[in-house]
């Protein structure tokens, strides 16, 4: 039989399989494979065509794509309905509701940190990044703590080599900055920062820490009570109050911890505040004369004062978590509270 007669015959035969296919006699794929598979039907007239003459293959060729491609084109709009004949119904149920969405959310601890920045930021002071791999005298050193002084036995360090370290506070990028900055100055330094301690219930490794610092000619205590004060009526509510105790820090000189009343049992006495009625936040004073000869400011000139807190300290007490390692475990029942 000529090849066009069979192009013709397999059209036919087509369009009767199709008509099977609505009726339920046949199923799609069944005819896709006669038809389309790798040994169909019009796959074998392809293969005739090397014994067709240079003057028929033109002609020929054509009317062959031409019937692949309606085939084709017939096949998917019966699969999707697109055409005018019977076509599969889906059973679905519309009234049902979908698929829940998942949507992520901004881990607690970025969120506080985001909003104790925005605080800082509002009352002129800017962000100041560091690396978390320094060296001894950036991490020591230059903040009034040489070798063998007892305030290293304070911090659990990581050493990568007799000079090199991880940070175990962000004060260090406050020294990057101010060797590398005129004053006045006043920044934020927010980071990780690392220590060798044994994980439990108040302590981790790792956590983060924000400290500040602002030098400038004729500052005193005084301004940095009233800057601490107004940041925790900010991030904890307008009636909160704020106390300062003296306390010991190498790289300033006088020191204190910040205190913040309760802000479970509003000052009155619970197991969080141990009954006291009040929560330390962070430590804070005025820098010590001899960080400021490290980094060539005149302590005669210059004065400042620097301020330090952790993340999430500052996190568990704003939302009353009790446990330090919940942050890092990735309990997305935990995580979706927030």
């Amino acid at each position: 039989m000529p090849l066009a007669e069979q192009i013709n015959e397999i059209r036919n035969r087509f369009s009767e399989d199709v008509a099977g296919v609505s009726s339920g006699a046949l199923s799609f794929e069944d005819v896709r494979v006669k038809y389309l598979g790798r040994k169909g039907l019009v796959v074998g007239l392809f293969s005739q065509m090397g014994s067709v003459s240079n003057e028929d293959r033109p002609a020929l060729g054509s009317q062959l794509n031409s019937l692949k491609s309606d085939i084709s084109e017939q096949l998917e709009n019966h699969v999707t309905g697109s055409d005018d004949s019977e076509s599969v119904t889906l059973s679905i149920d519309y009234t049902l509701s979908g698929n829940p969405a998942l949507s992520g959310s901004i881990h607690p601890l970025t969120q506080v940190l985001n909003e104790i920045k925005s605080i800082f930021k509002q009352i002129g002071f800017s962000l100041a990044y560091g690396s978390e791999v320094d060296t001894d005298f950036y991490n020591f050193e230059a903040l009034n703590i040489p070798k063998h002084h007892p305030a290293r036995d304070m911090q659990d360090t990581f050493y990568l080599s007799p000079e090199t370290l991880l940070r175990t506070h962000t004060s260090g990028s406050q020294i990057h900055f101010m060797k590398d900055h005129d004053p006045p100055v006043r920044i934020i330094s927010p980071g990780r920062v690392y220590r060798n301690e044994d994980i439990s219930v108040r302590s981790y490794c790792l956590f983060h820490q924000i400290e500040g610092l602002y030098v400038n000619k004729n500052v005193t205590f005084a301004d940095l009570k009233g800057t601490l004060d107004y940041f925790a009526k900010q991030l904890y509510g307008k009636d909160v109050k704020t106390r300062f105790r003296p306390s010991y820090f190498p790289f300033t000189e006088p020191s204190a911890e910040m205190d913040v009343s309760c802000i479970f049992c509003k000052g009155d006495g619970c197991n969080i505040c141990k009954y006291s009625g009040w929560l330390e936040i962070l430590g804070c004073g005025m820098v010590d004369p001899e960080v400021f000869k490290s980094v060539g400011y005149d302590p005669e000139i210059w004065k400042g004062y620097a301020f330090g807190m952790g993340i999430e300290r500052m996190t568990m007490l704003k939302y009353g978590v009790k446990d330090i390692r919940m942050f890092y475990e990735g309990d997305v029942r935990f995580l979706d509270q927030f």
